[in-house]
C-alpha cells in the first residue's frame, strides 16, 4: 500500500515537473520572440559593457524574469556558439525581437554612416547630401518621407534606403489614423501644411501659432497668403531669392501662389520634420488669422482681425 502511494506521488511530482518545464519553455519562447520596447533606434555599446547593463539601459518595461531569461539565453550562446556582444553603434528597428536584437549586437556594428535630412530642405539640398553616400540617386518627393536622422546599414543601396524612409513615414502616419486632422486632410495636404510651417516658422511655439492661422483661414475659405509659396513659385523651388519680395510678385499667376489661389498648394514645398508633424496633429487652437514678421523683434506678430493686424503692421513700419 505504501509503495502504491509513493508511486502515485512520484507520478504527480513528475507531472508537475514536466508541466512546469513546458510552461517555462513556452514563456521563454514568448520572451525571446515578442517585439521589444527599444528606447532608441541607435544603440551604443561601450567597450566592456555587460549584458545586464545593456538590456536594462536599452529595453523599456523589462521584467526581472524576462531579464533573467535573456541573460540565460545569452550565456548559453556564449558557451555553445561563442557569441559575445560587440561594442560600437547599432541600428535597431523599432519592431524587433530579443532573438534578433541579440543576434545583431553579437556581430560587428551594422552602422557605417548616418544621414541627416534637415526639415525645410529642398530636393537639391537633399540630393547633394545623398551624393556623399550613394553613386546613383533619384529625387525623393517631399510628401514621401519625414526629415530626420537615418542610419545607413552595411550593404545598403539607395533603393533600399529610400524604401526604408517611406516605410518609416507610413508607420508614423498610421499612429494618427484616428486623429481629427488626419480625418479632415489627406496625407499630401498634411505634409503640405508641414512644409509651410518649416518655411515660415521660427521655433515650436511660432509653428504652433502659424498652424492655427492656416487651419483658421482654411476653415473660413480665406486665401492663405503665405510668402514662402510665392518664393517657391518665383524660384521654381530653389528659394534662391537675392532680393526682397515685391508687391508685383504677389500677383504672379502660379498654382503655388497662395495670394492668388484659395486653399493649400498642390504639394509640399520642402521636406517636413517629425516635430512639425507632431505640431499639426496637436491641432493647436487660437483665434489668430493674420501675422507678419517683425524684424527688429525677430519674431512674428499675430492678430485676430484685419484691423488689429493693419494697426500693428503700421506701427512697426513707422518705427523702422
Amino acid at each position: 500500500m505504501g509503495g502504491q502511494i509513493l508511486h502515485y506521488y512520484l507520478k504527480v511530482f513528475s507531472l508537475i515537473i514536466v508541466t512546469s518545464l513546458i510552461i517555462t519553455f513556452l514563456y521563454a519562447f514568448y520572451v525571446l520572440n515578442r517585439n521589444l520596447d527599444i528606447s532608441d533606434k541607435l544603440i551604443t555599446i561601450k567597450k566592456g559593457e555587460r549584458i545586464e547593463s545593456f538590456l536594462n539601459q536599452n529595453i523599456n518595461n523589462l521584467l526581472r524574469l524576462e531579464l533573467l531569461i535573456l541573460k540565460i539565453y545569452y550565456k548559453t550562446s556564449n558557451v555553445l556558439l561563442n557569441k559575445f556582444i560587440h561594442f560600437g553603434e547599432f541600428y535597431i528597428e523599432q519592431d524587433i525581437s530579443a532573438l534578433k536584437l541579440l543576434e545583431i549586437i553579437s556581430n560587428p556594428s551594422n552602422v557605417i554612416n548616418r544621414i541627416t535630412i534637415v526639415e525645410g530642405w529642398t530636393n537639391k539640398q537633399l540630393n547633394f547630401e545623398l551624393s556623399k553616400f550613394f553613386k546613383k540617386t533619384k529625387d525623393i518627393a517631399y510628401e514621401d518621407i519625414i526629415a530626420d536622422t537615418y542610419f545607413l546599414e552595411k550593404n545598403s543601396d539607395f533603393k533600399n534606403f529610400n524604401k526604408n524612409l517611406i516605410t518609416i513615414k507610413s508607420k508614423y502616419m498610421n499612429n494618427f489614423k484616428d486623429n481629427i486632422v488626419y480625418k479632415k486632410f489627406t496625407e499630401n495636404e498634411i505634409m503640405t501644411i508641414g512644409s509651410l510651417l518649416e518655411k515660415e516658422g521660427l521655433d515650436i511655439e511660432d509653428k504652433k501659432k502659424i498652424s492655427s492661422v492656416i487651419f483658421n483661414r482654411l476653415n473660413k475659405k480665406m486665401k492663405l497668403q503665405i510668402d514662402a509659396t510665392v518664393i517657391y513659385a518665383l524660384t521654381k523651388g530653389e528659394y534662391n531669392m537675392k532680393r526682397k519680395l515685391l508687391l508685383k510678385d504677389l500677383k504672379i499667376d502660379h498654382p503655388y501662389n497662395t495670394y492668388i489661389y484659395n486653399g493649400l498648394p498642390p504639394k509640399p514645398i520642402s521636406y517636413v520634420g517629425k516635430e512639425t508633424l507632431d505640431i499639426i496633429f496637436e491641432n493647436y487652437k487660437t483665434d489668430f488669422l493674420f501675422y507678419f514678421f517683425n524684424k527688429s523683434l525677430n519674431r512674428h506678430i499675430f492678430s485676430k482681425t484685419y484691423e488689429e493686424h493693419r494697426k500693428k503692421l503700421n506701427d512697426y513700419r513707422n518705427k523702422k
